[in-house]
């Protein structure tokens, strides 16, 4: 079984460089062999992260005193705040080591976890993460709930995923979220039209996340909640 660490959640959220940090030793150790591997769950403060295909033009003018930090994940530019549950999967993969199905295992946990709040999340061809279509009758782009953008060292993962839950999604003003201009951004609140939190959902992520990266990754079919709030 492998650990499921909070940090964030519950009072002050976490730095993303402190994050950064602890994703950085627990990879080493799972590389080591001396961890089957670990979950990091939480809730960041502010922050613009600015993946490797991130083109200079596309960085915030204006960041509006928010840090933007440039970091070794694929994809573009997006945004991190309260209210949104950023998960952070360190797995090894399944060899021969396929990252295109781990993304999508990912995007299966949290199509998951939208379907028990009674929102409809779908996959965008051509598109990483996870979308809401526009309602019925209603002429528009689908909304990502859900970034995705990973790495894999030493058949290792780094990085993860962003759940919006309840984030103000003001900051995605300033950018263009992951590089894609002519689509939306919403909030699993917004879509199921009830106040939620991320540590209201955590449960729910953790449960799919258990079920999906059994097919892709070398860890036990059950994720174990141990060591919550430590940083161990």
């Amino acid at each position: 079984m492998i650990a499921v660490l909070e940090h964030g959640l519950d009072g002050s959220p976490l730095d993303f460089h402190e994050g950064w940090r602890l994703q950085r030793r627990l990879h080493a150790e799972v590389v080591a062999g001396d961890r089957p591997g670990a979950l990091l769950l939480c809730q960041h403060a502010p922050v613009y992260t600015a993946g490797r295909r991130t083109r200079r033009d596309e960085l915030p003018a204006d960041p509006g005193g928010t840090p933007v930090v440039d970091v070794d994940r694929g994809g573009k530019i997006t945004w991190h705040g309260p209210g949104q549950l950023v998960g952070y999967p360190v797995v090894r993969l399944r060899t021969p080591v396929d990252v295109v199905a781990y993304v999508r295992a990912l995007e299966e946990a949290l199509i998951a976890v939208a379907g028990r709040y009674g929102v409809r999340g779908e996959r965008v061809a051509g598109r990483s993460g996870v979308w809401v279509p526009p309602a019925a009758g209603v002429d528009g782009p689908a909304a990502k709930v859900a970034a995705i953008g990973v790495r894999v060292a030493e058949g290792v993962t780094m990085h993860g995923f962003a759940l919006n839950v309840a984030n103000d999604l003001a900051p995605y003003d300033r950018i263009v979220p992951c590089g894609i201009d002519d689509a939306g951004v919403t909030t699993l609140s917004r879509e199921a039209r009830r106040a939620l939190t991320p540590r209201d959902v955590l449960p729910a992520v953790v449960a799919a996340l258990a079920g999906a990266l059994p097919g892709v990754a070398d860890v036990p079919a059950a994720v174990a909640v141990a060591g919550a709030g430590a940083a161990a």
